[in-house]
């Protein structure tokens, strides 16, 4: 009887590398959602047919130090902005996309990572008219914020840099307030509220509860050196900001609704955000 050929070591090398890889493929972003990245989001879905959202980004691209004019790319983290569109749209709603400066929104690089990319995230690249709306995005400048019924401030990095101190933004905010409309964002977006005012002239966020990223997490990721922190930021401004913690914040996440003011802790926030702004502007709840 002939003996059977005996496999070589480096067969046997490179089987065990493919049965490694496909289970880090495979199993690397399903252990990170497990740990609770992007949970799935099992609560309730509202419609607002025939209203109007509004998604606010970032137009900063680049991660620098102070005095620094190159660095890392950066922008809007994917799913802050992704979750919120879909959850909108799903919902009956005519989404715009807009930006500080208009025209291409830089989006995250590492967001899209095959790792940390959400399902929304996979929706968006597969999505042309979404994606033709990032690449000529509507510049806040030029938007009556009073014709949006919602108004979402998604966050990122880039964030940072430009949300918190545009006197246009805190304008078109404060204006949007006044008129009865429904205001929010997650993670580093709520640093777009920051120059908002009352009528009254005091803070908008004054004396109001609300989340954000947690300054553990901005330390916890090592990126401490942009210019603005959301929950240091927040708190100076008076606001009653509140936050839950896991064993590392990226896992963590919390939503907290204060009337038409509606925020959320972080990239995990999003979906659940998004629909507690429609339930508050007068969402009617979806069959499940």
């Amino acid at each position: 009887m002939p003996l059977m050929p005996q496999p070589s070591w480096w067969s046997i090398a490179a089987g065990v590398l493919l049965a490694a890889g496909l289970f880090l493929w495979l199993g690397l972003p399903a252990a990170l959602t497990a740990l609770g990245l992007h949970p799935r989001y099992a609560g309730p879905a509202y419609t607002l047919p025939g209203k109007r959202a509004l998604i606010v980004t970032t137009s900063h691209d680049t991660l620098n130090k102070p005095g620094e004019q190159t660095g890392t790319r950066t922008g809007v983290f994917g799913s802050e902005m992704t979750m919120p569109y879909y959850a909108f749209a799903d919902g009956g709603m005519s989404v715009d996309v807009a930006s500080i400066e208009g025209g291409t929104i830089p989006i995250e690089p590492i967001s899209f990572r095959w790792f940390l990319a959400a399902p929304s995230d996979k929706r968006y690249l597969a999505d042309p008219a979404f994606r033709a709306k990032t690449k000529a995005s509507l510049p806040i400048a030029g938007l009556d914020f009073t014709d949006y019924d919602v108004i979402f401030l998604a966050g990122g990095w880039g964030a940072a840099y430009d949300l918190g101190t545009s006197p246009i933004l805190a304008r078109k905010i404060t204006e949007a307030w006044a008129a009865g409309k429904v205001v929010g964002g997650v993670c580093h977006g709520p640093l777009g509220l920051l120059q908002a005012r009352h009528t009254d002239g005091e803070p908008l966020v004054k004396g109001r509860h609300l989340t954000a990223v947690t300054d553990r997490q901005v330390s916890q990721l090592g990126i401490t050196f942009t210019p603005q922190h959301p929950e240091r930021e927040l708190r100076k401004a008076g606001a009653m900001f509140e936050s839950r913690s896991a064993f590392r914040d990226i896992f963590a996440t919390h939503v907290v609704v204060d009337g038409r003011l509606v925020t959320g802790q972080n990239q995990n926030s999003g979906t659940e955000t998004a629909q507690r702004m429609m339930q508050a502007a007068g969402g009617m709840p979806q069959a499940r």
